[in-house]
């Protein structure tokens, strides 16, 4: 019997990943200065980025180690059998492997655990030292509140717990599903993040505000067509929920046809069972192995929760495309027809291409589902699943968040500057 939670390797595990995140900024910051990258706010956001950039790697990596079975293939936890990495552990892995050839330990599993673990120990090191930085440089014109930062930490903090959760309590779905609504709140703190240092320096503050684009930025701000918006992004974390209880609970191919579930519309389906949260994998909450019309239950959510948000997301994206900002068309009327013309295009345009985005997107997740069920849950239809998820979680949420751009020295008054220090004037950018 092994302890599930060893601590000796813990210091080797963090110092991977300090390494790990050393080499992300390190690589950020060359490119940073070669492309004449100034002032804290800039790299600020450039750093959000490349850790936003991670952490969307990191959650469909943790599908992948997920949907190869692989979450116990190292059964404790930081490490792996107490050593650091599976090199180490290569006999414990190996007997593992001989007495339970199929089990959950095996040499390919280890090293699919383990790399998704320095991968999640790198990304807690670059939000750490990202926190670090903003406490140290507050108070910087245009730099982001070290709020933010702090709370992005306090989210890492809790990922990594879940994470030894995960193993510690032999996958549980609750405890997995909440893990990847966990990594999906972390990308829409990150790309919150990054939307409102977007335009932090003076420059681009500046060629934003005299752009006719700047009218519609202020529309978009106060639009209730925006504050729908995040109804819509609701309605898109509930169905993540519901998707990731299907995939921890194994009932993706419960019902292998389209557009009924087990040749009838209406498949007997005992929801009671099926959401019983608090029970371990496979079983009923009694201890009993779980029924198949409780995984019917928890399938047929999933596909009923999908017409709702697939008409969301379309008739949202609809929206978008037919949106025209009211400020700006009232000053556009007054110019010649050809001027007005071409300028309420400038002025629209990034809402017909978040319409776009959106709709793509639903394609990717329709066409994805569909070949989970339809080709046997393949690994790559599963994968762009949870991709296809993350980045419709990344685009409302860029859509969604309003940035605050930096006025230059001489500017305008300031507005109201909500994550910002001093000399931040706050409009929306979808």
């Amino acid at each position: 019997m092994i302890d599930l939670v060893n601590l000796n390797p813990a210091l080797e595990v963090a110092l991977f990943g300090a390494v790990l995140a050393l080499l992300a900024a390190g690589g950020v910051m060359w490119r940073a200065r070669r492309a004449g990258l100034s002032g804290w706010p800039a790299w600020q956001h450039a750093l959000t980025v490349a850790t936003l950039f991670l952490t969307i790697d990191l959650v469909v990596f943790g599908a992948f180690t997920r949907l190869t079975d692989s979450g116990l293939g190292c059964p404790d936890w930081p490490g792996c059998y107490g050593q650091t990495s599976p090199w180490a552990a290569h006999a414990q892995i190996a007997a593992e492997q001989a007495a339970v050839p199929h089990g959950p330990v095996t040499h390919s599993k280890a090293w699919i655990e383990m790399i998704h673990r320095y991968l999640a120990t790198g990304v807690g090191a670059l939000i750490t030292g990202l926190m670090l930085a903003a406490w140290w440089l507050r108070g910087r014109h245009g730099s982001l509140s070290p709020w933010w930062a702090t709370a992005t930490f306090v989210w890492v903090c809790a990922q990594g717990a879940f994470g030894a959760l995960t193993v510690t309590l032999k996958l549980q779905p609750l405890i997995v599903t909440l893990h990847l609504l966990g990594a999906l709140l972390g990308v829409g703190l990150l790309t919150a993040q990054v939307r409102v240092l977007e335009g932090a320096s003076p420059s681009a503050a500046g060629a934003l505000a005299s752009s006719p684009l700047s009218r519609g930025l202020r529309a978009w701000a106060q639009a209730p067509l925006r504050r729908w918006g995040w109804l819509v992004l609701a309605l898109v974390s509930t169905q993540v929920a519901l998707g990731g209880w299907v995939s921890t609970n194994y009932a993706v191919l419960v019902c292998s046809d389209i557009p009924t579930c087990q040749g009838q519309w209406w498949p007997e389906m005992d929801f009671a069972s099926g959401f019983h949260l608090l029970r371990a994998l496979g079983e009923n909450g009694q201890g009993e192995p779980i029924s198949m019309a409780a995984l019917t239950a928890i399938h047929m959510s999933h596909r009923l929760m999908a017409v709702v948000v697939t008409v969301a997301l379309w008739r949202y994206g609809a929206a978008l495309r037919a949106w025209r900002p009211d400020a700006a068309a009232s000053q556009v009327r007054a110019q010649a027809p050809s001027e007005a013309q071409a300028e309420a295009s400038e002025v629209s345009h990034p809402w017909r291409r978040e319409g776009l985005w959106l709709w793509a997107l639903l394609a990717w997740q329709l066409l994805s589902g569909l070949s989970n069920v339809v080709l046997g849950w393949p690994l790559a239809a599963a994968l762009a699943h949870t991709l296809g998820a993350t980045l419709l979680v990344w685009r409302l949420v860029r859509l969604l968040v309003l940035p605050r751009l930096v006025h230059a020295p001489s500017g305008a008054p300031a507005l109201a500057h909500q994550g910002l220090h001093p000399g931040v004037a706050g409009v929306s950018t979808p």
